[in-house]
């Protein structure tokens, strides 16, 4: 069963069809002096241009919400025509690599790190800039030293087309961007980097082979610093290889 209604819209029509003088808010003249009742009128005449005003206001919030309301879903719909023409996602990545290697830097963490990253379709507005990819991923260790999301644009070329048949070749990208990781930033064990900011510059160089049009492998180098911006910097990076998934 379900539960019973609240107050229904004709329960709230019957208060308001009761005299004026009688609602609760009407109490309030009694502290009124005969004498300015008499100046003003009786408690229905004095209290209607106030229902009315009250009346008014509500209907000019009402509008202002439902015109604030039409904006809003406009603003939340108009993306949705571009979308539908094309596709969102270009590629996915997944792969594993070796952790803190010690290239560009002193090796100190270790465990291995499984990558993830998604590339999406470049946007009109980045050709300007030879339309790179942007792209989100994760580096997450998995013996517990430090993890990081990373997010930037990459830009790719195909070096050589048809290698050994229609469909194949080798592939360049590089990328740039920022990462924010959860590891130490100024003081920690020492077996940890000391990374100097939670937010970092991330850098990073694939040479890659496509196998058919929709998948590829690749060698992939990446690092993370904070450029000698900070107390700190200590950097991490980490190399090893990963499978793509192109849609």
């Amino acid at each position: 069963m379900w539960p019973s209604p609240g107050p229904t819209m004709a329960g709230f029509a019957k208060v308001l069809a009761k005299p004026l003088a009688s609602a609760p808010a009407a109490g309030n003249l009694g502290v009124i002096s005969p004498a300015m009742m008499s100046a003003f009128g009786d408690r229905k005449s004095l209290m209607l241009p106030f229902w009315k005003a009250c009346l008014r206001a509500d209907r000019i919030l009402a509008g202002r919400v439902a015109v604030a309301a039409i904006a809003t879903g406009w603003l939340l719909m108009a993306p949705l025509p571009a979308l539908a023409q094309g596709k969102l996602v270009d590629e996915v990545k997944l792969g594993a690599l070796a952790h803190d290697v010690g290239f560009l830097g002193h090796h100190l963490e270790a465990g291995p790190d499984v990558n993830l990253e998604m590339l999406f379709t470049p946007p009109d507005l980045l050709a300007i800039i030879g339309s790179p990819r942007p792209h989100l991923g994760a580096d997450i260790n998995t013996a517990g030293k430090t993890s990081d999301a990373y997010f930037g644009l990459t830009w790719g070329i195909m070096l050589i087309q048809s290698l050994f048949g229609a469909g194949d070749g080798v592939f360049v990208n590089g990328s740039l961007g920022g990462a924010v990781h959860d590891g130490y930033i100024n003081s920690g064990p020492l077996n940890r980097k000391l990374l100097g900011s939670r937010i970092l510059f991330r850098e990073s160089a694939e040479l890659g082979y496509q196998l058919t049009p929709g998948i590829n492998v690749s060698a992939l180098l990446d690092h993370m610093s904070n450029a000698n911006l900070g107390r700190h910097n200590m950097g991490i990076t980490s190399a090893g290889a990963r499978f793509g998934f192109r849609f």
